[in-house]
């Protein structure tokens, strides 16, 4: 019965979400304030039912109710509880079960949080929001329900969760991921709502900057995790491999870093206005683009949920009419929007711009490298074609080198003129200073290797300015530590975002160039030298797991004779599925990471054996962090604590 009422819950979410769809829409028609404020309620409702539903799923999970077709494919008896519950969105049903609730949560928190919008705005945003949750909903009834039953006959033991999703990585990497993708609903729900009212002025922006910078961050923090997820549990020492799905994630983020900014110029200085609506749009409907790549079964990845057509059709449809109407709105009502503010070339409105327009170029090299294998195959009539990280090294890293060098001047402009902290002479020295500061640290290294020169040295030129931005700041005050900390959280979360990138930027640079591995055959006994470490294949012996049996290999690694680590990979046989799965083993540090990998037996008492010493690995993902927290650090500034007046307050500018 607990499946019924899941499945009874989520009936019950269609008709909540279809009444939040029409009701408070036709309140702005009719000018009716009652059936205005019935969006908050359905929106509270929408996300009880939905949150009711998915608990009803996951108490399926956990009661090992085999009955359910979905709960058999993806889990067993032996299963660990903790996937067990990662389990309810390891697969397609139950992952866009999830992706419609964070849109529920996004829904009930703009209803809960927005109440200083005018009465009439509200409506239209929830009622955006509503027609939304309608699409989601639908598809997951009619061809993605996670509460089918198989029965009169079901089976008593479950088929398990795929091996490669047995990890800690599925318990924290889709939901921040889908909590980023489904946020930037919010921001396309106040553009398509400010379009709707005919009123596209500064307010907009101010509404939608703190939603936008939360789905930002956690779109940040869901590519970091799945980044460092894929590094330790592929077994291959990458970190990104610009597969196809991975780029459905990554084109958002983009598109939403230039949509941060650009919502900055809107609110600041009114610039931008059209431009910014049209971002926000693209934005989320790239997430919707993501997951028609990654639920229609067009593309063949790790990463794919779902391989039925039916599904793709579906989203295919339900994408196209969700941009083209939104796109129809905006040539219908951005015509003739002009900024009438000034500002000059050496201007943060005239960075942003070059900002923005760097992006949105990168974001169409990523999406004409993951689109066109796609397009040549329908094409051509089934023949295929790989566009790999060669591309995409040599049209998208350009693109982002010039990007950089923007960034690097960004924080000594200002807005609408620059002209008494801009000097191009000190910016000519600064750089030159971090390039002879690199090269020199290069030629002590012996490591000269230009791109990692040219790299560290933009990246080096970023933090020049951030530093001299900080000084400027305090230069004057006598409390220099109280003018420190009374700098805005907003001003924070621009350190750290920038900061973040520049440690991003490192830990790429230099992974990428000083990286060694080697794959050997190694007898125990038998040792391999790389980077500087010595790895002695110790011995190998048999380890029961909760729902494993595995080969784990012990591999002992020293430096000049000195004991540094044990290392102890495996080779998973998962008993459920017959799957046999590498677990690699590490040793993280902070300037570089000692990786070893298990491939298969090859001889008597020999493994295949695949060691890495991959530096600076870490400060990949420790950048992702930094920019993460930047968002949020200024989500948290106090211009964005939303007031608590009533709406009705300024009800009557607004409806009249």
């Amino acid at each position: 019965m607990i499946a019924e009422l899941g499945h009874f819950s989520l009936i019950l979410a269609l008709g909540i979400s279809f009444c939040l769809m029409v009701l408070p829409s036709w309140g702005v028609y009719s000018r009716n304030l009652t059936l205005m404020h019935t969006g908050g309620s359905m929106a509270a409702g929408l996300f009880v039912f939905l949150l009711t539903s998915f608990l009803c799923l996951g108490y399926a999970f956990i009661t090992d109710d085999f009955s359910v077709s979905y709960v058999a494919r993806n889990s067993n008896t032996a299963l660990p509880v903790a996937y067990k519950i990662s389990a309810v969105w390891g697969a397609h049903e139950g992952s866009f079960l999830l992706w419609t609730l964070v849109l529920g949560t996004w829904t009930f928190a703009v209803a809960l949080f927005s109440r200083d919008l005018t009465v009439d705005m509200r409506a239209r945003v929830l009622s955006v929001l509503g027609v939304l949750a309608v699409g989601f909903i639908l598809f997951l009834l009619l061809t993605s329900n996670p509460f089918d039953r198989s029965l009169p006959v079901y089976p008593t033991e479950g088929s398990d969760l795929n091996p490669l999703l047995q990890d800690f990585g599925l318990i924290v990497h889709p939901p921040m991921l889908y909590v980023g993708y489904v946020g930037f609903a919010v921001p396309f729900a106040f553009a398509i709502a400010t379009l709707w009212s005919g009123r596209l002025d500064t307010a907009w922006a101010r509404w939608s900057r703190p939603w936008t910078n939360i789905a930002w961050a956690f779109l940040t923090l869901g590519i970091t995790l799945g980044s460092w997820w894929a590094y330790y549990e592929l077994g291959w020492g990458g970190w990104w491999f610009w597969d196809a799905v991975e780029n459905a994630s990554f084109m958002p983020w983009l598109i939403g870093t230039a949509l941060v900014h650009s919502l900055a110029s809107t609110e600041k200085r009114g610039v931008f206005k059209s431009w910014t609506v049209l971002l926000a749009i693209a934005a989320f409907s790239l997430s919707l683009l993501g997951g028609f790549l990654v639920r229609s079964g067009v593309l063949t990845s790790v990463h794919a949920f779902a391989q039925d057509p039916e599904r793709g059709l579906y989203i295919l449809v339900f994408l196209v009419l969700v941009i083209g109407s939104s796109l129809t709105l905006y040539a219908v009502r951005a015509q003739g929007i002009k900024s009438n503010a000034l500002f000059t070339w050496s201007s943060r409105e005239a960075l942003i711009l070059v900002n923005n327009l760097l992006l949105a170029v990168a974001t169409g090299a990523v999406l004409l490298g993951t689109l066109y294998p796609l397009a040549y195959e329908a094409f051509t009539g089934g023949d295929k074609i790989s566009v790999g990280p060669p591309y995409f090294a040599s049209v998208f890293v350009p693109i982002v080198m010039v990007l950089f060098a923007f960034m690097a001047i960004s924080t000594r402009s200002r807005w609408k003129d620059t002209s008494a902290g801009f000097s191009p002479r000190r910016q000519a020295v600064y750089f030159a200073a971090a390039v002879a500061i690199v090269s020199l640290l290069s030629a002590l290294l012996a490591t000269l290797v230009f791109p990692v020169i040219l790299v560290t040295s933009i990246a080096l030129w970023i933090t020049i300015n951030l530093a001299d931005d900080v000084l400027t700041r305090l230069r004057n005050k006598r409390a220099k530590l109280r003018a420190l900390v009374s700098q805005p959280l907003s001003y924070y979360g621009m350190l750290f975002g920038h900061l973040g990138i520049v440690v991003s930027m490192i830990g790429v640079c230099c992974t990428v160039y000083f990286s060694t591995e080697k794959d050997v055959r190694m007898l125990p006994g038998e040792v391999v030298s790389l980077g500087g470490y010595e790895f002695e294949f110790h011995r190998m012996k048999k380890v029961q797991g909760p729902n494993y049996v595995a080969d784990q290999g012990e591999i002992k690694v020293s430096r000049d004779g000195e004991p540094v680590t044990t290392l102890f990979p495996e080779k998973r046989l998962y008993t459920a599925s017959q799957s046999v799965m590498t677990e690699a083993d590490m040793d993280p540090g902070f300037f570089r990471d000692l990786y070893v990998a298990l491939g298969e037996p090859v001889g008597e008492s020999a493994w295949a054996v695949r060691v890495h010493v991959k530096p600076f690995v870490r400060w990949i993902w420790f950048g992702g962090l930094l920019v993460a927290l930047g968002g949020i650090l200024a989500v948290l500034d106090k211009r964005y604590r939303l007031s608590r007046r009533t709406s009705e307050s300024v009800v009557g500018a607004s409806v009249v």
